[in-house]
């Protein structure tokens, strides 16, 4: 057992408590910081609750420059970004671009599948010592509405066996033999076994209660105002509940992560791509699998008896607002899959919408920072991340222990864009 210390964490999402969680569980005294209260309703609750080997490609890959420039003019595309004179936006913009090759998706894919694999793996040992977080392990289908999109994905399929991820291309009739509770309406799908569900609020839940069973003491309503060094350290942050001393310091903060660190003379390019769902308690039917709607870019996620519809990506700043016009463009997908589904099902429920942290290349930030020496940072992982929570968790308790981190994380380094 290494010697204990005081970890404080910032940010209370799906990331801030896993490492809360993985911290405790070695013996560390932890105090996590959140900007909002403990009913919270942030990308990590409401979101689809996959995890997913399958998605082996950041968000920065060829041919999503020109898709996202397609989609940007529809508001009801599954892609829009306000146009604004931004000067962020814009660095973020080019980076991206600069970003999306086939060399980047080259290099990055091996290390998303490790990571997704190995979350996968402590997700189901989590379910096997007694948490329900309403894991489901039947893989998932990407359901494909056109024949061209069926071999884009069938390429892709290729892809994947390549490197080690089983994928199975399935015609109509096979598709629904694979999930006969629900009817569709499709040209085809591919199959990844691997890739499985979970209820996210029960998975945040359960960490927040191992978490303080071990003693963690979790702020809500504190937010980070500043930072007080001392000789290349951090010594404490600076919060809007007072001064709180730490050894190390794991900064979680999601889209807020880079105005939380300004002053220590770093950046981390990121924007809030926000994302909706709507879930239906009493679908006409419920599909056993989840499942993309591949041409439409929405997300199915079966949780227990429920229905939930996620998807779009809004690159319109940190704000609180609903588009629903956004929200309209999923609920006129839907139906074109699933037709026994019309848009008088969704009437009257109340969508949800969380702000996704996307870095400019897709891949999050995980590592230590040269802005000091007890600073990691944890942040960055767009949609993904109830996918890659777990390995994030077990990865950064590594390095505060001074272990290796089992993974090579140079194309993670929060210093990247310095």
């Amino acid at each position: 057992m290494k010697d204990s210390k005081h970890i404080v964490v910032l940010g209370g999402g799906v990331i801030g408590l896993s490492v809360a969680e993985a911290c405790t569980r070695r013996g560390h005294r932890v105090t996590l910081l959140e900007r909002h209260g403990e009913q919270r309703t942030g990308c990590s609750y409401g979101n689809a609750g996959m995890v997913v080997p399958s998605h082996f490609v950041p968000l920065a890959a060829p041919g999503m420059v020109a898709l996202g420039l397609k989609w940007m003019w529809n508001p009801e595309s599954p892609f829009y970004i306000k146009p604004r004179l931004d000067p962020d936006l814009i660095r973020w913009g080019m980076r991206f671009m600069f970003s999306a090759t086939r060399s980047h998706v080259a290099r990055c894919a091996p290390l998303l599948r490790d990571l997704h694999l190995a979350s996968r793996e402590d997700y189901q040992k989590f379910a096997a010592e007694g948490e329900d977080i309403g894991l489901v392990s039947k893989g998932l289908l990407m359901l494909c509405k056109e024949a061209h999109t069926l071999d884009e994905e069938a390429a892709m399929a290729a892809q994947a066996r390549t490197l080690g991820i089983p994928a199975e291309v399935l015609d109509a009739k096979a598709s629904a033999r694979f999930d006969p509770g629900v009817t569709m309406d499709i040209a085809g799908s591919i199959h990844y076994p691997k890739d499985c569900h979970l209820k996210p609020e029960r998975y945040l839940a359960a960490l927040q209660r191992l978490a303080q069973d071990r003693g963690a003491k979790l702020l809500w309503n504190t937010r980070v105002l500043g930072w007080a060094r001392d000789h290349g350290r951090l010594r404490a942050v600076r919060t809007s509940a007072g001064d709180i001393e730490g050894d190390e310091f794991v900064l979680c903060g999601g889209v807020w992560s880079d105005e939380m660190i300004r002053d220590l003379g770093i950046r981390l390019p990121m924007q809030a791509g926000k994302g909706y769902s709507i879930t239906v308690t009493q679908p006409v039917e419920l599909p056993a699998l989840c499942s993309i709607l591949t041409e439409a870019r929405v997300a199915v996620t079966p949780m227990g008896n429920d229905l939930r519809f996620g998807g779009t990506m809004e690159m319109s700043g940190i704000s609180e607002t609903i588009s629903p016009r956004r929200v309209e463009g999923i609920l006129q997908a839907i139906p074109r899959y699933f037709p026994n589904f019309r848009r008088s099902h969704f009437d009257g429920i109340k969508p949800w919408y969380g702000l996704r942290p996307c870095s400019p290349d897709g891949m999050p930030y995980l590592g230590r920072s040269a802005a000091a020496d007890n600073l990691l940072v944890a942040t960055g992982h767009a949609m993904m991340g109830v996918s890659l929570a777990p390995v994030t968790g077990t990865i950064a308790a590594r390095l505060l222990d001074g272990e290796n981190p089992g993974f090579d994380l140079q194309l993670l380094s929060p210093d990247r864009f310095a």
